[in-house]
């Protein structure tokens, strides 16, 4: 489902190590903003398409949901008027109902997953964002006061040595605190992962008990309230 199956590479991707590894740093910072910006123009277009299918998908697991306990009410009230024939009808139709309600439940917990992917992927592109153009502001400093030091040498080079430690200093612990911060989601986005190729597969589907095993349940709870 187009930006969605890229979900993975989009979560997993560390801006600040690929810029790392950059031979020319403007020039890559550029090239990534032009696809993150691609990136999420593409979220946010998919994104109404992705919400009006979970709405969809749970209004009609709740329209199921209501039919399935209506024919549970007509299945006992026939039950307690002795007529055993109507109440199992009732319970059949109602036995076919919940095999169409869990396909139907299965179809939301896959809209609802990829509602909650789009959020995520949306957040990591604009924090992603965030950092480029972090670097890029530092990357500028550095290349002006590298300027300004060829230009005028002697105290302007202690000057820029102490900035660009200083900006290097503040890099650093803003990797680290990154790393900090991808290392404790990392479990969460492979559970997550783990979750949504689950629900592409369908999941299981519950037990569902006959109408004949319901119909006697009624018959026994009829006779406790006797």
């Amino acid at each position: 489902m187009g930006i969605l199956s890229r979900f993975r590479d989009v979560m997993k991707a560390n801006m600040n190590a690929l810029l790392d590894r950059a031979e020319d740093p403007e020039k890559t910072i550029a090239e990534y903003m032009r696809s993150l910006n691609g990136d999420l123009g593409k979220v946010k277009a998919e994104t109404a398409s992705v919400l009006s299918e979970e709405r969809r998908a749970k209004r009609a697991l709740d329209e199921s949901g209501a039919e399935m306990k209506k024919l549970q009410r007509y299945a006992e009230k026939a039950a307690e008027a002795g007529n055993d024939e109507d109440a199992l009808k009732f319970l059949e139709r109602k036995a076919k109902q919940a095999e169409k309600h869990a396909e139907l439940q299965a179809a939301y917990d896959r809209a609802s997953a990829n509602a909650a992917s789009m959020k995520q992927m949306q957040d990591k592109l604009v924090s992603d964002m965030d950092q480029l153009e972090s670097r890029r502001a530092e990357l500028k400093g550095k290349l002006a006061a590298a300027k300004i030091q060829h230009s005028s040498p002697g105290g302007v080079h202690s000057a820029f040595h102490a900035m660009e430690e200083k900006a290097d200093r503040a890099l650093n612990e803003a990797l680290a605190l990154a790393e900090l911060r991808a290392e404790a989601k990392e479990d969460d986005l492979d559970e997550l992962i783990a979750q949504l190729q689950k629900n592409a597969a369908g999941g299981d589907a519950s037990a569902v008990a006959s109408p004949e095993d319901e119909l006697a349940a009624i018959k026994e709870k009829m006779k406790k309230k006797e």
